[in-house]
């Protein structure tokens, strides 16, 4: 059970304009992520904005944004982001349940091309090392140009303080569709 309470439409007639808002843009239903952050306006808009531009306002393509999405959840054991993900963005980029499964030990898979083993690699040590050694970046850089480098980095942080804001608070995993 989540920590704070999360906010419910009818309750709040004062943040329909951002309920609306956000609604439309996950799939028309007021997740729970934004029902939590609610309890803080300005934090709430700002998240949505900051995961808009990380997810949908960047180079990187979409099968490698859902492949560092999910090894995020997989890190650190964020099962609202696995949930979120898995399956329906997940194959939507792509990606087969067989992918999903195997980024839990990538290492070890044949599934991921040089490009996306790199960025796993990276995202791996900035979550578990944070400093990232010259051999890990340089393999990235093989990969990709400055700006692709910026925005993984920034996909990978932003997935790292989502698990610790949703593990901190418990946040309740959504329903199963």
């Amino acid at each position: 059970m989540a920590r704070v309470p999360l906010i419910q439409e009818q309750d709040h007639p004062e943040l329909a304009e951002e309920i609306a808002r956000y609604s439309s843009g996950r799939r028309g239903k007021l997740i729970n992520i934004y029902r939590m952050l609610l309890n803080s306006p300005a934090l709430a808009e700002s998240w949505f904005n900051h995961s808009n531009a990380v997810r949908w306002k960047t180079k990187l393509d979409g099968r490698l944004r859902e492949i560092v999405i999910i090894r995020m959840g997989r890190l650190t054991d964020s099962q609202y982001v696995l949930r979120q993900h898995i399956p329906q963005l997940a194959l939507a980029e792509g990606l087969t349940l067989e992918d999903c499964n195997e980024l839990a030990d990538w290492p070890s898979s044949s599934r991921f091309s040089d490009s996306e083993r790199a960025a796993l690699a990276y995202a791996d040590t900035m979550t578990r090392d944070i400093a990232v050694p010259d051999e890990v970046f340089g393999k990235v850089k093989e990969h990709f140009d400055d700006r692709q480098i910026v925005e993984l980095t920034v996909l990978i942080g932003s997935y790292n303080m989502n698990a610790r804001v949703m593990q901190a608070l418990r946040l309740d995993l959504e329903p199963l569709a």
